[in-house]
């Protein structure tokens, strides 16, 4: 990520009332800001890494594959599609990241991004620099932690999906799974958009688009779900959860 690519926004990212700063309620990084009751000069420590960038728009690339690294970034609004580009030219979804989550945590053993990122709409990004990041968590257990606690959740999601779990199956836990990302960052578990396209949602189940399509309107049948184009409404959320549990070992 090189900031002169970026279009800038307002540089403030913490709000300042005089006395104390805080994170957007979103931030991937509030949770260990609030944990470690951060004073003024540690958030002013963690202000001054932060950048505001965007907007970006439906199909903008935010970095491609072997992109030098130097950052990572946690989304501010929108959603993002990370994937990658076989020999034989087929894409694979890696995974999506939703306002909170940090995108590039996958780059941090080598010195290029792995992957590509594209905006699904309109996203707004907080931008780190990452060696300055590494030097400040160095100093600050909490933010050192949090970083571990984000890159093991990427590794997590990634191997969540690679047993032999039926359609049903990857449909449910990939829906309770936005459910609870949404829900952390203080959005509906419960109604919500499907910002992604049928399409990339199948790939990423590594199922057939169809099949997707098949199994929404069968939960909806059911009663499980209400979908209307990209509106979904949970409706038997436990229904959802207990068809999930195998995939997420809940």
């Amino acid at each position: 990520m090189n900031p002169a690519t970026f279009p800038r926004l307002d540089p403030r990212t913490l709000a300042d009332d005089g006395d104390t700063l805080h994170f957007c309620s979103t931030c991937a990084f509030s949770q260990a800001c609030l944990s470690e009751g951060m004073d003024k000069s540690a958030l002013m420590d963690l202000h001054v890494l932060v950048e505001h960038v965007g907007p970006y728009h439906a199909g903008d690339h935010l970095f491609r594959e072997g992109d030098p690294f130097d950052a990572i970034a946690a989304v501010r609004a929108g959603t993002v599609k990370t994937y990658v580009i076989d020999r034989e030219g087929r894409e694979h979804v890696l995974g999506f990241h939703l306002p909170g989550e940090v995108i590039g945590l996958n780059a941090i053993d080598g010195e290029h991004y792995p992957c590509n990122a594209v905006a699904l709409d309109t996203v707004m990004l907080c931008r780190f620099s990452f060696p300055k990041m590494a030097m400040l968590a160095a100093r600050l257990p909490g933010l050192q932690r949090q970083l571990f606690r984000l890159l093991s959740r990427d590794i997590g999601r990634a191997a969540l999906l690679a047993g032999d779990w039926t359609a049903d199956q990857r449909m449910a836990a990939f829906l309770i799974g936005l459910s609870g990302r949404l829900a952390a960052r203080g959005f509906s578990p419960h109604r919500f958009q499907l910002t992604m396209p049928r399409t990339d949602i199948a790939n990423y189940l590594r199922l057939a688009p169809e099949t997707v399509s098949r199994v929404l309107k069968r939960f909806q049948a059911e009663g499980v779900l209400r979908v209307d184009r990209r509106e979904l409404e949970v409706l038997q959320h436990a229904q959802l959860a207990e068809l999930a549990a195998p995939v997420l070992r809940r």
